[in-house]
């Protein structure tokens, strides 16, 4: 087992040397004995003792987990994962900051094989550390024991149950430690270093995990020390495990938690959270009423005198009506009133300095700050409005509405724009109709009375109204004023000229239709509102008759009809025909007004029926060859249908061929009499009378198309009867179109000449020296090398001196360029002598390019085609190449083979 040692003094304060003293009086022993291996955690329940204040991602244990494969993949979990969470590792994280209560905290470990979904689960007791005041051993707390796991060791035999241990309590550290460092914390050591030479190593956060190397263990002496100063803001405690293991590396004991608490320090000032707090109090406000709360935070330990503030207020201003309108908790941080007086139309704002100083407040040892707290004495409905007159005056012209006729005007001493300054006014007497109301401007506050409804000179010709205002809340409590204020509005209405209205209107005459043109209908006439003006009688004029049947009387109104009132016309709408008059008077300005005249016009027999279809197709053969028609009458029941259908007598052949007989009151069918009827066109008279009072009747001609059928009865030569048919107006349209058509094509070659006239113009204005196209050049075989010997040197002259003038074809044509003929690839040219001809200077060359032994080897004459005069290109040949090539050594080439002793010989032989 293995055990903890203590320190020399000089470097332990005095409780970790207590805390040695008591671990040497009393060593912990263990007898480390054999088990079998099995898979799983080592202990039903773990406890450890962790400090009461826990950090978020604080490391807190290490819980241990057996893997007898080796090779399992396991998942830890936590039943509390909101307030803990278990590593890869085993190590269990703090999730969130929070304080241990007194009693012990517990959740459960579990652990899943991710392959096998295997699950094992270990319950863990956190335990809050005891706080040490100074007292002996015997005054402090016993802590729970671990049981440890069994363990089977190689060297041993039987299997033997492990005792107990004992859980070491926590070493204490202070932060901000000056040294000198590493400074010795513990000694660790083994009962087995006796037998065996043992190896001490420490693991966890702190030592081999981040932060590392802040704690370090000698291996041979086990000796514990830290390395540099603790800043428990940063981490507050450590965490870490002792190990014990021969030269082999073979485990001799458990290992063992080590808790290493850092001691605070006041090493933090408190700081505010915000270095401006605003707060709001309504003015008249009772002492004792909240108003905020300031908050500073220490990082110091809470739980301890550093980090336990205390708050107070230094200063406020103004200071008026009372140096000390507010006080604070000095725990809390809460402000509150503690004087009457808020008014806050003579102080809208107060400023306090705010202290917070931790050490409990403590002057003389505590750190303080400082912030700032503006509390703004908020409005409450302490003046109501007041009118600043007690009448108000307007006036508004009769029939008008939407206007405003007078701005009621009001002071309040409360806050603008706020419900204890905005004002609501109502109208409590004068107006019993309700044809005024009164809207509130936003801006200025008034009071806008506004006419909703018109009002009639002739009827009311004054108003006085009673108005109150008030705010939209209620007065504050205690207030001695009234919460009201009234007024009196007085409007004048103004008389304009109105407009003459018609009575009735609509008016609504019945008249049978056929009423002959100039018949009197009716009289319609309108009446002048305005009885307190001058004018004359009112004049009458029509303004709308869409079918041109009616006139008025521009005095009397008397209407009378100018033409034959037809109920069939189509201006009647469901037997209604509509007329608008207008009557005007000669006020100012003038005024007119409108009428309408509606005529319900009665039916009668005035029109005869006719056929519907006008068109129809049969069969030659009686089988099948029914047609059906529609008898249709523009009257109306009960001078419509039903209907009499009849053949006419004359001509004979009707009634020969065809037969007509009624299937219902505005049906028949039409069919033939005769077992066969020649393909063709034929008019088909019908006579249909009605059924009016009298007899209305007509005679219709039905187009009957009679065509060759087939079994089924439908039409085979039907184009050929209609083709046979075709009418004046279809021929004319098909003529109409090819004449378009042939316009269009005419057009079109127009166009195209025009524009190729257009292009050869353009071209004439080209001049050839630049024109861009002379950078194209034709060629003709330039020579196969020496063995092309036959040449042509008329293929060199200027082309304009050779072609006769016959076959240039007509256009133009560019002097630079040999026309195209139906000739062979080489056409024979004329030799004879040219002032331009270059073929002696062309013999001169090949002459001295022949004898020049410097000269490249196969040089031979190209032949070209002429390329244009004013060429400024020089020669590309190697003709001027001897000027150079002597200056050159070609000594070389006796080196590359029998194949290059032609090239040597000429080149590399010397100046001969």
């Amino acid at each position: 087992m293995c055990r903890v040692a203590g320190t020399p003094p000089r470097i332990l304060p005095p409780l970790a040397l207590m805390l040695l003293a008591a671990l040497q009086q009393a060593p912990i022993k263990a007898t480390c004995e054999d088990m079998s291996c099995k898979t799983g955690f080592p202990e039903d329940v773990h406890s450890a003792v962790v400090s009461r204040s826990v950090h978020g991602g604080q490391p807190l244990l290490n819980v241990r987990f057996r893997s007898c494969d080796g090779n399992k993949k396991i998942h830890f979990g936590s039943s509390e994962p909101e307030d803990f969470r278990v590593g890869e590792d085993g190590v269990v994280y703090a999730e969130r900051s929070f304080q241990l209560s007194a009693e012990p905290t517990e959740f459960v470990v579990s652990a899943q094989d991710k392959e096998t979904q295997e699950e094992w689960q270990m319950r863990v007791k956190l335990t809050p550390e005891p706080t040490f005041t100074g007292a002996s051993e015997k005054d402090q707390k016993k802590i729970e024991d671990i049981i440890f796991p069994w363990q089977q060791y190689k060297h041993s035999s039987p299997l033997k149950r492990q005792k107990r241990d004992w859980v070491i309590p926590p070493i204490n550290l202070p932060e901000n430690s000056r040294g000198p460092f590493p400074q010795e914390l513990v000694r660790i050591r083994s009962d087995r270093d006796k037998s065996l030479s043992l190896r001490y190593s420490v693991t966890g956060p702190g030592a081999d995990q981040p932060p590392t190397g802040i704690f370090i263990i000698n291996p041979i002496s086990g000796q514990l020390s830290v390395t540099k100063p603790l800043d428990r803001e940063q981490i507050a405690s450590f965490h870490l495990r002792a190990h014990a293991v021969d030269v082999n590396g073979n485990q001799v004991e458990n290992p063992i938690d080590i808790v290493i608490n850092v001691i605070d320090m006041n090493d933090n000032r408190p700081e505010f959270l915000h270095q401006v707090w605003n707060g709001t109090v309504p003015e008249g406000s009772k002492p004792g009423t909240y108003v905020m709360t300031v908050t500073a935070i220490d990082a110091d330990d809470p739980n301890a005198q550093n980090g336990m503030l205390r708050y107070r207020i230094l200063s406020q201003a103004p200071s008026s009506p009372s140096p000390n309108m507010f006080t604070i908790n000095n725990e809390t941080g809460d402000i509150i009133t503690v004087a009457a007086g808020l008014d806050r139309e003579k102080v809208q704002q107060y400023t306090l300095i705010i202290q917070a100083t931790d050490m409990e407040g403590n002057p003389t040892y505590g750190l303080s700050n400082t912030a700032t707290a503006v509390i703004t004495v908020t409005d409450v409905n302490d003046n109501p409005p007041e009118f600043t007159a007690m009448t108000f005056y307007g006036e508004v012209p009769e029939n008008r509405v939407d206007v405003i006729v007078a701005n009621l005007t009001v002071t309040d001493k409360d806050q603008p724009h706020t419900p204890a300054w905005n004002a609501m006014y109502r109208m409590t007497g004068g107006d019993p109709t309700g044809r005024f109301t009164i809207l509130t401007d936003p801006n200025s506050n008034d009071g806008l009375v506004t006419v909703v409804k018109p009002i009639d000179f002739e009827t009311n010709r004054m108003f006085v109204l009673t108005v109150a205002a008030e705010n939209q809340v209620p007065l504050a409590k205690g207030i001695q004023h009234p919460p009201q204020s009234t007024a009196t509005v007085s409007i004048t209405v103004i008389d304009v000229n109105e407009s003459p209205y018609f009575v009735p209107n609509p008016k609504l005459v019945r008249q049978e239709e056929g009423l002959l043109a100039g018949s009197m209908l009716t009289t319609f006439t309108a009446q002048d509102p305005d009885r307190y003006m001058q004018q004359t009688s009112l004049r009458y004029s029509k303004l709308s008759d869409p079918a041109n049947w009616l006139k008025i009387d521009p005095i009397n109104g008397q209407i009378t009809t100018t033409a034959v009132l037809d109920r069939e016309s189509i201006y009647v709408q469901n037997n209604m025909y509509n007329a608008t008059f207008l009557a005007s008077d000669n006020g100012i300005p003038p005024m007119s007004g409108t009428g309408t005249l509606q005529i319900y016009l009665l039916d009668i027999n005035d029109n005869a029926p006719q056929v519907n279809p006008k068109e129809a197709t049969t069969c030659e053969t009686v089988q099948p060859n029914a047609i059906n028609i529609t008898a249709v009458d523009p009257d109306i029941d009960p001078n419509a249908g039903p209907f009499a259908f009849e053949l006419p007598d004359t001509p004979a052949s009707i009634k020969r061929n065809w037969t007509i007989v009624r299937i219902s009151g505005d049906h028949a069918q039409l069919s033939l009499r005769i077992r066969f009827l020649e393909a063709g066109i034929y008019d088909v008279p019908i006579v249909i009378t009605d059924s009016g009072n009298p007899h209305a009747s007509s005679t219709s001609v039905l187009k009957v198309k009679v065509c060759q059928c087939d079994i089924n009865g439908d039409c085979t030569d039907v184009d050929r009867i209609v083709g046979a048919g075709l009418g004046t107006g279809a021929i004319i349209a098909i003529l109409l179109c090819i004449i378009i058509l042939l316009i269009l094509v005419l057009m079109f070659v127009v166009w195209m000449k025009r524009r190729d006239k257009e292009r050869q113009a353009k071209q004439l204005l080209i001049d050839p020296e630049d024109d861009v196209r002379d950078n194209i050049l034709k060629y003709d075989e330039e020579g196969g090398g020496e063995e092309d010997q036959d040449y042509d040197l008329s293929q060199l002259q200027q082309p304009d001196t050779v072609e006769p003038d016959a076959i240039k074809p007509v256009g133009i044509r560019r002097l630079d360029e040999r026309p195209i003929h139906a000739e062979p690839q080489y056409p024979v040219r004329s030799a004879a002598p040219h002032p331009g001809d270059i073929g002696d200077f062309i013999n001169e060359g090949l002459k001295a390019a022949d004898n020049d032994p410097t000269a490249p080897p196969y040089d031979s004459l190209l032949v070209f085609d002429y390329e244009g005069s004013g060429s400024t290109a020089g020669s590309l040949s190697s003709l001027n190449s001897s000027s150079s090539g002597g200056e050159q050594d070609y000594d070389y080439l006796n080196d590359w083979g029998p194949r290059f002793k032609k090239l040597a010989d000429m080149y590399g032989g010397g100046d001969d």
